[in-house]
């Protein structure tokens, strides 16, 4: 079994910690610290580890940020590429506050890369013999806009499947090019679509189209606390998220790229593997700040989530 292959080009350092109370121009005392390696990809590949899977991560990292990532990443045990850049990794953070249950989330827009840096990253990633590819996470300055578009072309030409998690302009120009599997928020995929989708029959509508455009194989349509829809030329269908107590919301996307994909590569159906993705992001929920989720927690919401799968051959792969 090939590895499946994660990349994040705008990494972090993702710190979090708890707070009694966040008020402005006062020291505010914090305590249950906790780093960890973050952006898309990586956090893809840490679900997968977790999930008992392998994943290989490259990621784009430099300066003594970039080491201090680059030591976290050994440390949670996934393998990992690192592809070096000169600009400073980001530091992201995460507070949680206990007085209102409200949780403040601090994203730098991390470093800017040169052109030789990303030519350089696209031409290790060329070479790379995988069959499930996922580009998650933003766009690091001083990329292209099409930059995902154009790992698309390099994946289809060697026969994988990309994965794509992404927003704005650099979701436009992968979709141009064509993916295996997107997936979008609501608000993402609303703005792809230039419309509302008000309604879960307009939902499934947006779904729909991008799949009958031949932008995408397969959309799933993720929707926070409400589930997620699931598309491609077949039909849609749609799975309830199951009620956790919500702790963060750092990862849940992530954790449900990572666990489908995962889901996958060990001979789940593709109804399987989506409940798997619905179960993940909501163990991923019930976590505190920067952890994402824990295998037995998504086995056991898993069960709960495969009930609503009476009709498992559906929608196939």
């Amino acid at each position: 079994m090939k590895p499946i292959v994660t990349l994040t080009v705008n990494p972090a350092i993702d710190a979090s910690c708890v707070a009694d109370e966040v008020v402005p121009m006062r020291k505010v005392r914090t305590r249950d610290e906790r780093y960890d390696p973050g952006g898309g990809g990586l956090n893809v590949a840490r679900v997968i580890h977790e999930l008992g899977g392998e994943a290989v991560a490259f990621y784009m990292a430099g300066g003594y940020t970039g080491m201090a990532l680059e030591g976290l990443i050994e440390r949670s045990g996934i393998t990992a590429v690192r592809v070096p850049i000169a600009g400073l990794t980001r530091v992201s953070h995460t507070v949680y506050e206990t007085s209102t249950g409200h949780e403040f989330r601090f994203t730098p827009e991390g470093p800017e890369v040169s052109e030789a840096e990303w030519r350089h990253c696209l031409e290790v990633l060329s070479v790379i013999d995988g069959e499930y590819f996922v580009v998650s996470g933003s766009l690091a300055r001083g990329m292209p806009v099409d930059f995902y578009g154009r790992i698309a072309h390099v994946v289809k030409q060697r026969g994988g499947k990309l994965v794509l998690d992404t927003s704005g302009a650099p979701l436009h120009w992968a979709l141009e090019e064509g993916v295996w599997l997107v997936k979008p928020s609501k608000r993402e995929l609303e703005h792809l679509m230039g419309r509302k989708a008000p309604t879960p029959e307009e939902e499934e509508a947006l779904a729909r189209e991008v799949v009958a455009s031949g932008r995408a194989e397969i959309v799933a349509l993720t929707l926070g606390s409400a589930g997620a829809v699931l598309a491609n030329h077949k039909g849609t269908f749609r799975l309830a998220s199951p009620r956790v107590e919500t702790r963060s919301a750092v990862g849940a996307g992530d954790s449900f790229v990572g666990a489908v994909v995962w889901a996958l590569t060990h001979g789940r159906q593709l109804p399987e593997a989506f409940a798997y993705g619905v179960a993940a992001g909501a163990a991923s929920a019930m976590t505190p700040g920067t952890e994402l989720c824990r295998r037995a927690d998504v086995e056991r919401l898993y069960e709960v989530v495969r009930a609503q799968l009476p009709y498992q051959e559906a929608i196939s792969i």
